[in-house]
């Protein structure tokens, strides 16, 4: 099982904070994001703009292979001034 949750600007548009998801062997995060698209079309939003991925509160790239009972966070890159 994968707990995925989303902050800021993503959980506003896609009006979830947080899902589980069954974990799948050789699952990468983009595996993670095709399968989330597949579920419901407004996760598209997660393939449409720019989104950092932390698992297990470490940033990692798309490509990061998932083990089971991670917590995956998708929110929008930090900008200040």
């Amino acid at each position: 099982m994968l707990t995925i949750k989303f902050f800021a600007s993503l959980r506003e548009r896609l009006s979830v904070n947080e899902i589980t998801v069954d974990f799948a062997a050789n699952m990468q995060v983009i595996n993670l994001v095709e399968h989330l698209v597949a579920q419901d079309n407004k996760f598209m939003l997660l393939q449409e703009q720019e989104v950092l991925v932390a698992v297990n509160q470490t940033l990692r790239g798309k490509n990061h292979e998932l083990v089971d009972n991670d917590e995956v966070a998708f929110f929008p890159p930090v900008t200040g001034g």
